[in-house]
């Protein structure tokens, strides 16, 4: 029998929600270990003069845990 967790994190980007999904998985798998999968709970921009600064993500990843 496994048990997984799931654990929130914030991304960011200034180039695309994409990036932002992409450096949260790189960011979790470099700490977590066996992920195994990631949901996309929230998007939102951050807006300066009215131009996209920043895109930002709320993933939740799952991960099994030891034992």
């Amino acid at each position: 029998m496994s048990v997984a967790k799931v654990t929130e994190l914030i991304c960011s980007s200034s180039t695309s929600f994409e990036d932002a999904i992409n450096k949260g998985i790189q960011r979790a798998t470099a700490t977590l270990e066996q992920v195994t999968g990631a949901w996309v709970e929230g998007q939102k921009v951050v807006i300066d003069g009215g131009k996209i600064k920043e895109y930002r993500v709320i993933l939740k990843v799952t991960f099994v845990l030891k034992g």
